[in-house]
């Protein structure tokens, strides 16, 4: 059987990542899904939060794992015994920024593969960065993110800021 790893950054997950995950949970054996600690980019929330997150998202899943990892992502796939990384695309642009870590994950350990799946089409305009900005400005998220997101959320909106969740 085949174990897959979904890694991402997820700050914050969306229904995008959702649908992924949920795919590809009865493709796969098992996902692990992992959230990648990258010190050099700024991320809104932080490792426990976004961790907090995707533990509530997959707690029905008994196949899907959640891991926090802060190394080249073949190196955890390796440790893990998994073949495969699982990648969402939403785009031609996602596409090929995909494919070109595909390669270089590829020259770094050849016996792993990278399998690019698509998200529903419904979710193809999903991007964190756009969540996080829609939310800054009031607008309502929660047809985009999972009900735990959107209530982390709305502390970044002004109007929002020491109200009570």
């Amino acid at each position: 059987m085949v174990k897959a790893v979904f890694p991402g950054s997820f700050d914050p997950p969306t229904y995008g990542h959702v649908n992924i995950i949920e795919r590809a949970r009865s493709i796969f054996e098992e996902v692990l899904v992992v959230v990648a600690i990258n010190a050099g980019k700024h991320s809104v929330f932080s490792p426990d939060e976004r961790l907090a997150f995707m533990r509530e998202i997959i707690a029905p899943w008994p196949n899907v794992s959640l891991h926090c990892y802060d190394s080249l992502i073949v190196n955890f796939a390796k440790e893990h015994h998994c073949k495969v990384l699982l990648r969402g695309v939403r785009s031609v642009q996602d596409f090929s920024y995909e494919f070109e870590l595909s390669v270089m994950n590829k020259g770094l350990d050849p016996d792993i593969e990278t399998f690019f799946m698509p998200t529903d089409s419904k979710y193809f305009v999903l991007r964190s960065s756009a969540i996080k900005e829609l939310a800054s400005f009031g607008g309502d998220v929660s047809s985009m993110v999972p009900p735990v997101v959107a209530k982390a959320l709305r502390r970044f909106h002004p109007d929002q800021r020491g109200q009570p969740e």
